[in-house]
């Protein structure tokens, strides 16, 4: 059964000026199996040429519409059932992504076992964690709990039915679309895996602070996008970030001239969810080092998530157009 699995098996990459990356991604997709289709996002490098050299299906998306990682995704299953209508896995990848050969049989063999599940994630490693802080924020980032998840992010395998019967992904949205297809797949009644074997090599190739800052925006443009469709969703991220991220400054700022400058104390709450957040995960199996600077930016994060939350109310209130929000 498995064997017949790995043969029903197929993968869809996604990219964008990916350059030596999607190289990488492809030929370790090749090694599993054939069925690979390609999906690219206007690249201006020669992505495309390295897709056909790898010898993937490729779908070049038109630029008549915004283009987002859901809408490629989307586009890409659809080549890839219309090519080879009897695959009954689907891996989803980034181009910026190398598959770790452990990782799909793994997965195959849960999905086996398991029926109830009906998507399978890993571990996600960054290629150069120390080249850069910001890198290395990303490999901490990834380390996620294992287990039975709530949501993962997009690169994971999925059955086929499993996707089809979720409708696949919401291409309006231009961030956070794994978290919002995983809710979709949780209310039909299937679970969500992340396994502790490795799953990818990323290479997110972050060397500035606004790289990071404009990534953060991006998480909380999504953040109020996938709560317009789901009331549950991000309550809490959303409550941080209006509470460290307006709130708190606006009280400090408003009651200056009131307490003689005094209200400026108030700062010391942002030490302590510091140094809180910083016990969590140090207790969590984080050294410290790293659990100070994840700690740091993740209480500086709620500006920017702040700023996202805010981007999308207006573009709601004056009806303007969605653009994706791109960190490289």
């Amino acid at each position: 059964m498995l064997n017949e699995a790995v043969e029903n098996l197929g993968f869809v990459a996604i990219g964008r000026n990916e350059g030596e990356r999607l190289e990488r991604c492809l030929n370790s997709l090749q090694r599993h199996g054939l069925r690979v289709v390609y999906v690219d996002s206007g690249s201006k490098d020669a992505s495309l040429a390295v897709a056909k050299k790898a010898g993937a299906a490729i779908v070049e998306l038109s630029s008549d519409r915004p283009f987002t990682a859901a809408r490629a995704r989307n586009a890409g299953f659809k080549r890839l059932f219309g090519q080879w209508p009897d695959t009954q896995h689907v891996m989803f990848i980034d181009g910026d992504c190398e598959l770790v050969d452990g990782f799909i049989p793994a997965a195959l063999k849960l999905l086996h076992e398991n029926p109830a599940i009906g998507v399978v994630t890993g571990r996600c490693r960054e290629r150069n964690p120390d080249a850069t802080i910001y890198n290395r924020l990303c490999d901490m980032e990834w380390n996620g709990p294992t287990g039975e998840i709530d949501a993962c992010g997009g690169i994971f395998l999925v059955r086929t039915a499993t996707f089809q019967s979720a409708g696949g992904f919401n291409p309006s949205l231009i961030a956070g679309e794994e978290p919002e297809f995983c809710i979709r797949v949780r209310e039909a009644g299937e679970t969500i895996i992340r396994v502790k074997e490795d799953m990818c090599f990323h290479d997110a190739d972050m060397r500035r602070f606004g790289q990071w800052w404009r990534r953060a925006v991006r998480a909380g443009y999504s953040y109020a996008q996938v709560n317009r469709l789901h009331s549950d969703a991000y309550k809490a991220e959303r409550r941080r970030a209006w509470f460290w991220g307006a709130i708190l400054p606006s009280l400090i700022f408003a009651t200056a001239p009131l307490t003689g400058g005094w209200s400026g104390a108030l700062v010391i709450l942002y030490a302590a969810s510091f140094l809180k957040t910083r016990r969590g995960l140090i207790r969590s199996g984080a050294e410290s080092n790293n659990a100070s600077i994840f700690a740091a930016f993740l209480v500086l994060s709620k500006f920017p998530n702040l700023i996202g939350l805010l981007n999308f109310r207006s573009k709601q209130f004056f009806k303007q157009p969605i653009n994706i929000i791109e960190y490289k």
